[in-house]
């Protein structure tokens, strides 16, 4: 099938939407003009390319399900919130709550993401080109964040599973954040995540990893000022 182009200027979101999810979609679709549009392609379901040619407003990707989705701009909050699978490469900046509360897939963002990036974060994983703001990895219990830049306060606080790796500074680290030794399955593991991401060029011994120190597993009345 020929791939499909929709133009935001003509065509209502509505029903750019609705048409990415129709059955047969083409495998390669462009979508104008979205001039920080809301929702862009959210929920899709189809194993298809979505390239969206500028900048997206809120919850961008939100929900994909097998879609490869490029966003030629910047995001606002909450860019591929509650992924499940596939692919959404952000080529600018993100706002907060990138990737928040996503299950699987790869996210990326080749600039840099603001606070909350991959709060909640339940299995995806993500890279982040540049720096991300505070609270990141809030609460995060499974897959891996990525970041080539700097830390913000707080990052990792109440982390589970989740492991952080950083190239740059870290502003602080959050309750029950610890920096962790980097074993041989880390350095690989890292070298694929940069590799997915087209970073491949990075050094992963310029990396810290930072996981959780588990002892805030489970609440203890002697542990209260620590939560």
């Amino acid at each position: 099938m020929d791939p499909l182009t929709f133009d935001l200027n003509t065509t209502p979101l509505r029903e750019v939407n609705g048409a990415l999810h129709a059955p047969g979609l083409a495998a390669a679709v462009t979508i104008e003009n979205p001039a920080g549009a809301h929702n862009v392609a959210v929920g899709l379901s189809g194993e298809t390319r979505v390239t969206v040619k500028g900048h997206v407003g809120y919850y961008a990707a939100g929900m994909n399900q097998r879609a490869d989705v490029v966003i030629e701009g910047n995001a606002g909050t909450g860019v591929a919130e509650n992924m499940m699978s596939g692919s959404v490469v952000v080529k600018g900046n993100a706002s907060q709550s990138a990737g928040a509360t996503a299950h699987g897939g790869l996210l990326v963002v080749e600039g840099d993401a603001a606070a909350r990036c991959g709060i909640s974060m339940k299995g995806v994983d993500i890279v982040v080109g540049g720096n991300v703001g505070h609270n990141s990895a809030f609460m995060a219990q499974a897959g891996r964040l990525v970041v080539r830049g700097d830390a913000g306060e707080g990052l990792g606080d109440s982390i589970y599973e989740t492991r952080i790796y950083v190239r740059g500074a870290v502003a602080s680290l959050g309750a029950d954040c610890v920096a962790k030794e980097m074993r041989p399955e880390h350095v690989e593991e890292l070298s694929d995540l940069l590799k997915q991401a087209r970073f491949e060029g990075d050094d992963p011994a310029d990396y810290t990893r930072y996981g959780s120190a588990r002892t805030l597993y489970h609440f203890h009345a002697s542990n209260t000022s620590s939560y």
